[in-house]
């Protein structure tokens, strides 16, 4: 069951990373539910894996279409719980951020149905979030 998880977890990622939007449904569930660190806007709880991809919509947007995930590290399951170390980066005309980050993934009935994020540094990524 773990190598499954870290398999699906993995498609995930690579679906991001080379903007495979459509294959994304086969892997996020209907119900998905997002938490989102911090105290930015853009912080909180989101239900449903639509509110995820208009959130998602927002760090492009904010970002200027350059958020990405500079390299995926370690993947590690515990039974439905999988682990991801990452680097991440956006950068806008006038901020940028570079951090790692620890992403925790909940998978049920062979998809992804919670995630929890952990940043580096949570104030440098709520001020490069926030618009002004």
């Amino acid at each position: 069951m773990s190598s499954e998880n870290i398999k699906i977890v993995r498609d995930y990622f690579n679906a991001v990373a080379n903007g495979d939007l459509a294959k994304l449904p086969e892997l996020l569930s209907d119900t998905l539910v997002w938490h989102q660190p911090g105290s930015s806007d853009l912080s909180g709880t989101y239900n449903g894996r639509d509110a995820v991809f208009g959130l998602i919509g927002k760090f492009m947007e904010r970002s200027h279409g350059t958020f990405k995930f500079d390299s995926i590290g370690k993947i590690l399951a515990n039974g439905e719980h999988v682990a991801v170390t990452l680097q991440f980066s956006g950068k806008t005309d006038r901020k940028s951020m570079s951090m790692a980050g620890v992403d925790i993934l909940r998978i049920e009935n062979g998809k992804i149905q919670e995630v929890w994020l952990f940043s580096e540094d949570q104030a440098a990524e709520d001020a490069f979030w926030t618009v002004g």
